[in-house]
């Protein structure tokens, strides 16, 4: 059977391009299950899994969940809000506590960047990375390649554009590795102020003009503009922002050919994006979040496969 080259997923730059093909090949097996009228199927009935998330989530939290269960897991939820990391205990010793409960993988959502990779090298158990700051948020990354893959046959070759606050974005960084992996052409799109300085170093073109970027790509990945890592405006207003980098129905119309829309959520309708386009033929934003589940359960299942085999 085919393997991880990793015993953890803490971000794409650790993943080779085998790894990617084999996790989106494993989560085509997974989606047909989950088509199922049973969905469950009994792959992982002796893993624990704790969710350990010390920064708010509910789709990916539930997309983690319910990959698990579907899986046969037995899964322990934690968050951090109601937890005793409020009362000042350490990021290890909270997870030290989890794994004498004899948890075999932790999947981790941290405001710090690096959260994950620190914690690897203190404890024995596989550790997924749900997002660590402004820095990787891998199962979305993936999630988002394996739907292009799903609706073009393969990512290869593909012009895809990232648009928005690319700055504080975890899911651009991730996108970025995991679609140059696979070889497609990558290009950003935002305001000056928030796009990363470095950026060009991964391979990347910066096209400021939305409508020249919209006309280049074959798939427009929208992002939010993420307010609640952002200390200082980095643009005159909400109104502005939105007549030079929102994408409404009458700019899509006006392009020379049909592209795909992707926005991996939460959607700030009327921001980013309007209903209108959101809701188009043209997205499969839907997709994205079925495929999510489908995705999660490939890697965890991939990697409970490493702590079993190591157990033997």
């Amino acid at each position: 059977m085919k393997e991880l080259s990793v015993n953890n997923l803490l971000g794409i730059k650790y993943l080779q391009p085998e790894d990617l093909n084999l996790i989106f090949e494993t989560a085509d097996q997974f989606k047909e299950v989950i088509n199922r009228p049973i969905k469950k199927v009994p792959s992982l009935r002796d893993i624990t899994i704790a969710n350990l998330f010390f920064e708010n989530s509910t789709r990916t939290r539930l997309s983690f969940e319910l990959a698990e269960k579907r899986l046969s897991a037995d899964v322990v939820n934690f968050s951090a809000a109601s937890s005793s990391v409020n009362k000042g205990e350490t990021l290890i010793d909270t997870v030290n506590n989890i794994l004498a409960m004899k948890v075999d993988m932790v999947v981790m959502r941290h405001p710090n960047p690096g959260a994950g990779v620190f914690l690897s090298k203190h404890i024995n158990a596989s550790i997924i990375n749900a997002g660590d700051g402004a820095h990787e948020h891998p199962t979305q990354a993936l999630l988002d390649a394996y739907s292009i893959r799903e609706k073009f046959g393969e990512v290869k070759d593909k012009n895809i554009v990232i648009i928005g606050d690319i700055l504080h974005s975890r899911v651009a960084l991730s996108n970025i590795f995991a679609l140059k992996k696979l070889g497609a052409k990558v290009k950003v799109c935002g305001p000056n102020s928030l796009i990363p300085k470095h950026i060009q170093s991964l391979g990347v073109q910066v096209e400021p003009n939305l409508k020249k970027a919209l006309e280049w790509c074959d798939i427009a990945n929208m992002l939010r503009v993420q307010h609640e890592r952002m200390d200082n405006s980095y643009f005159p207003s909400i109104r502005e922002y939105v007549q030079q980098y929102g994408l409404n129905k009458t700019i899509l119309d006006q392009l020379k050919k049909p592209i795909t829309i992707m926005h991996p959520g939460p959607i700030n309708r009327g921001v980013e994006i309007t209903s209108d386009v959101a809701d188009s033929e043209h997205s499969i934003i839907l997709n994205q979040v079925e495929n999510g589940v489908a995705v999660r359960m490939a890697v965890i299942y991939l990697l409970a496969s490493k702590i079993k085999q190591y157990e033997n």
